[in-house]
């Protein structure tokens, strides 16, 4: 069925099932996962390269904000880099093969090329749930990858658990009385 999967990861995908889902479908089909990480300077943590103009500062403090800059890039580097590490052996451990990759560019185009080079014969995405001007001035990773992508997708939607009704829970045979 599916032999190479590639998992748009980052930490939303991680926090809503996206690797544990792709993990599932990877030991049904013993497929190889490649986890690919598109970074953009949208990404949670990444540094800002704020002030880096030298025509709007002094030679001397352009410098400190330059080495201050690329510290604070450095640091950003190696703590991605574990992540993904981290989530690879997790991966690992549970017997699937596993490589990852972190690239940046766009992200719908950057999944659709790495689909594509890679041999993909699946992309799986998590996908936000927007729309309308949301959708419009955020954009939609998984929208342009379900249009543009050389293979098959599967784009989870995340889905927040919802509370147990009093209804439901008395249906179940509880007593109001006793709670749950």
């Amino acid at each position: 069925m599916f032999q190479k999967i590639l998992v748009a990861i980052d930490k939303f995908a991680v926090e809503e099932g996206v690797l544990q889902a792709a993990i599932s479908l990877a030991q049904l089909t013993q497929a190889k996962l490649l986890l690919l990480h598109v970074l953009t300077p949208s990404n949670e943590g990444y540094p800002s390269p704020m002030f880096l103009r030298p025509d709007n500062i002094y030679p001397q403090l352009y410098e400190a904000a330059w080495k201050s800059y690329a510290l604070q890039m450095e640091t950003f580097n190696q703590q991605e880099m574990e992540w993904l590490r981290s989530l690879a052996e997790q991966t690992k451990a549970v017997g699937i093969e596993v490589e990852t990759s972190r690239v940046q560019g766009d992200p719908g185009q950057t999944l659709c090329e790495v689909a594509r080079s890679w041999g993909a014969d699946l992309i799986m995405v998590g996908r936000r749930g927007y729309s309308g001007l949301n959708e419009l001035l955020v954009g939609s990773v998984s929208n342009y990858v379900l249009h543009h992508a050389p293979c098959a997708v599967l784009a989870l939607q995340h889905q927040t658990p919802q509370p147990l009704h009093q209804s439901e829970a008395l249906s179940a045979g509880d007593s109001p009385s006793t709670g749950l």
